[in-house]
């Protein structure tokens, strides 16, 4: 995640106000969120430099496993 989600959330942010759409980014889905431990500090940075908030986070393979972000999960998930 960490320096390729950043350049990917730049890259599709310029592709839409390239394509005419003037709305930024507003909410980020984060996938592959299934070990926490690893990608808690890939979204603090993703979050932080971009001002925008992980709306959900992918937790499986399929639509179902598709949550919205619980930071108490994620708090809980690092002290487990």
């Amino acid at each position: 995640v960490g320096n390729d989600g950043m350049d990917q959330l730049t890259m599709f942010q310029k592709a839409l106000s390239m394509g005419g759409h003037p709305r930024p980014i507003d909410g980020i889905v984060l996938t592959k969120f299934d070990t926490v431990s690893d990608k808690v500090g890939a979204a603090l940075t993703l979050t932080h430099l971009t001002g925008v908030p992980i709306a959900f986070c992918g937790t499986g393979q399929k639509y179902n496993h598709l949550r919205p972000l619980s930071v108490p999960f994620v708090i809980q998930s690092l002290f487990s």
